[in-house]
């Protein structure tokens, strides 16, 4: 038996992102956008090193670390 055609316009790749956007909000979910830092740029790379080796310089970073080492659940990390 051949397949019947169907009588029904294809939908746009338009139609079919505000379809499935439609069904997440039904679901009770919505859109958010994150913008976050772009790691293979050699730029940004450079500030977090020297942002890093500059708070590894703070007065106080042994007192930090042993503060999160006294509050972390380190049970998930083996």
């Amino acid at each position: 038996m051949p397949a019947r055609p169907n009588p029904r316009k294809p939908k746009t790749p338009r139609e079919r992102m505000a379809a499935r956007r439609q069904r997440l909000r039904a679901q009770g979910l919505r859109p958010v956008q994150h913008w976050v830092p772009d790691l293979r740029d050699p730029k940004v790379r450079g500030e977090i090193r020297r942002e890093a080796a500059k708070l590894s310089q703070h007065p106080e970073n042994a007192a930090v670390d042993d503060w999160i080492d006294a509050i972390y659940d380190w049970s998930d990390w083996r």
